[in-house]
């Protein structure tokens, strides 16, 4: 093989990893931008779960367990005797919730979670008597019932108990039967809109240009959250449509710089945006320790004194180098992390550090604290 013949490979080998690795940036439409209207509607009902082997609601302390059980027995035709006091085990109280998916048809099946609101023990064998759910306007959408799988396991004996993972909610796979459809149309008149997942007017931008390059003329940006997209009126034609506008790709344009302070468990995470400028940081930690040593002061055997006891305090105070250290500044996401790392300080002195940077200007960054 010539070298003419090498260098051209060589080139093709390159030309066609710099087309992998756009690909592998790009991201589709529907991955940052929803249809407008198209959204699940949350689902909510009061039910009860019996079948339970004596892990229920403790009767005596949840007495709306007791009156669900005496309504839902009235409703069957049992009749309950007045002032009979029922201990029941085997009866938990729970709510029931659900998303209801856009596009739901009546006699479809949706998953349900099943969440205790009593002091049960476990859902676990439990099975959900019939339930409605209900939605934000109070009307009935579905209807709950099946038996409830919880992924765990308890045990307990001798005043010790062990559990594995949680037991007092569990799931349903396709335990609700939609009753009521809810209208979702697609757009009005002969647009749709598309609603960015983040406000971006630079990523509303591009995704314009993105679908006007396939369909030519269709879109335009209300503002940098909502872009206007002409479609045909045609239901089946609509369809097809958004199908295809869905999976049009384009590059997000970079989102503004931050740093995520968890401030609860230490954790901090920034995005590839951010980049410090040259600073001088100097830190050091004080820490006061204090021992107390328990002894007794025991008295001679003729000195008519008590024995006593004595407590010796050792208080001393730490005090940490804390030298003045130049930051280098850093223009990408490797030598901030580098900057920062050089500093030697654990997480929550780094969020002291980065608090103090940001007020000095350091920091080139929006500082969230959660």
């Amino acid at each position: 093989m010539s070298l003419t013949h090498k260098i051209l490979i060589g080139l093709m080998w390159l030309f066609a990893s710099l087309l992998v690795a756009d690909a592998a940036r790009a991201e589709r439409v529907k991955d940052l931008a929803s249809i407008a209207g198209v959204r699940n509607n949350q689902l909510v009902g009061y039910g009860l779960v019996v079948g339970l082997d004596g892990s229920g609601d403790q009767t005596t302390q949840t007495p709306f367990t007791v009156q669900s059980i005496v309504n839902m027995l009235s409703n069957l035709g049992v009749t309950m005797p007045p002032g009979t006091s029922l201990q029941l085990k085997n009866v938990a109280a729970v709510m029931v919730t659900a998303n209801l998916p856009p596009f739901a048809r009546s006699g479809q099946q949706i998953d349900i979670t099943v969440s205790s609101i009593g002091n049960a023990k476990s859902l676990k064998g439990g099975t959900l008597v019939l339930t409605p759910l209900k939605g934000a306007d109070g009307q009935i959408y579905a209807m709950a019932q099946g038996n409830v799988v919880v992924n765990g396991a308890g045990a307990s004996g001798g005043g010790s108990k062990v559990t594995i993972n949680h037991l007092s909610v569990g799931r349903v796979s396709g335990g609700a039967t939609v009753e009521r459809e809810v209208a979702t149309p697609l757009g009005q008149g002969e647009f749709v809109y598309l609603d960015l997942n983040t406000t971006d007017f630079g990523t509303a931008q591009r995704m314009v240009e993105a679908i006007n390059r396939i369909m030519p003329g269709a879109a335009s940006a209300a503002d940098g959250r909502q872009i206007r997209v002409r479609a045909p009126t045609n239901a089946d034609d609509r369809v097809s449509f958004i199908g295809r506008m869905e999976n049009i790709e384009l590059q997000a344009a970079q989102g503004v710089a931050k740093v995520i302070v968890n401030s609860r468990s230490g954790s901090i995470v920034m995005n590839q945006a951010v980049t410090l400028d040259r600073c001088a940081v100097a830190h050091g930690n004080l820490s006061v320790s204090v021992n107390a040593d328990n002894s007794v002061s025991q008295p001679g055997a003729l000195s008519g004194g008590q024995t006593a006891a004595v407590t010796n305090a050792d208080i001393s105070i730490k005090q940490e180098g804390g030298a003045l250290m130049n930051v280098k500044p850093g223009v990408n996401l490797a030598e901030v992390v580098k900057a920062l790392n050089a500093l030697g300080a654990n997480p929550q002195d780094l969020i002291a550090i980065l608090q103090a940077m940001k007020a000095a200007g350091a920091l080139r960054a929006e500082l969230e604290i959660i």
